[in-house]
């Protein structure tokens, strides 16, 4: 079945202007195409990457040409306090408060449960579940009245995936971190979320195997993996004002799968 191609994006300067967005894990995939949807709506940014290199520096430049102002890129592993700290820092400095945080740092990993060892186990969980934690708690005095935090986490929370309890577990925590942080910051006037992506083709051609791609395709409605812009339009969604009364959401962005 061939997929439509994906919808273009706005132009620069409306939707979020002037906006000061976080977005962490943002020089590759997902992340990448949610700083480059923030920057064409005009948004201040500040994107987090754990190493130095190509993608980080094609990332600024192409942040710079959609949004026109230059973006602040601050390296730190947000998976560890001084990290988040380090985060927090350069937010302060550079941006001076947040009206949108996007936690996307996050691993994949697959392990039958006989050999999941401890290592496996906390490399997952620290990444996909405890940045999520050290990121909005460095950044939870900087966020305005009203901001939004979006957390990216996996549709399989809920349902699960062999060779990936470690996975599962980690996405499906954030479930109940969003809904309960909804809660307690809602009196703020701060709106607490996370989109569920399914399976993301983030590298055309050089992802999943042709035949499992076209298995899980076909178990979806839409007939086609996701696509990093997919899960942009869903994030910029939940930050934006059209869901000013959306908060403690799991939205799933999977196709129907």
């Amino acid at each position: 079945m061939t997929a439509p191609a994906p919808l273009s994006p706005g132009p620069a300067g409306t939707g979020f202007t002037g906006r000061r967005v976080v977005v962490t894990g943002g020089t590759r995939g997902i992340g990448r195409a949610i700083a480059l949807a923030f920057a064409r709506s005009g948004a201040r940014l500040a994107v987090v990457h754990r190493t130095d290199g190509e993608p980080a520096r094609r990332l600024a430049e192409e942040l710079t040409a959609a949004g026109g102002e230059s973006p602040v890129l601050v390296r730190a592993d947000v998976t560890e306090p001084a990290g988040a700290r380090l985060v927090a820092d350069a937010v302060r400095e550079h941006l001076g408060g947040v009206d949108v945080l996007v936690n996307n740092v996050g691993v994949d990993g697959h392990a039958k449960f006989e050999d999941l060892d401890q290592a496996e186990w906390h490399r997952v969980l620290n990444h996909n579940t405890t940045s999520v934690y050290q990121v909005t708690h460095a950044l939870v005095g900087l966020l305005a009245e009203g901001a939004s935090v979006v957390n990216v986490g996996a549709s399989v929370a809920l349902r699960g995936r062999p060779l990936g309890v470690h996975y599962s577990a980690s996405k499906a925590a954030l479930v109940g971190f969003t809904r309960a942080l909804a809660k307690e910051l809602g009196g703020r006037g701060v709106r607490v979320n996370t989109v569920a992506p399914g399976v993301t083709e983030t590298e055309p051609g050089a992802g999943l195997p042709a035949p499992v791609a076209e298995r899980i395709a076909g178990m979806t409605a839409l007939g086609r993996l996701g696509r990093p812009e997919d899960v942009a339009g869903a994030v910029l969604y939940l930050a934006g004002d059209a869901a000013a009364y959306v908060t403690g959401v799991t939205l799933d962005v999977d196709g129907g799968i």
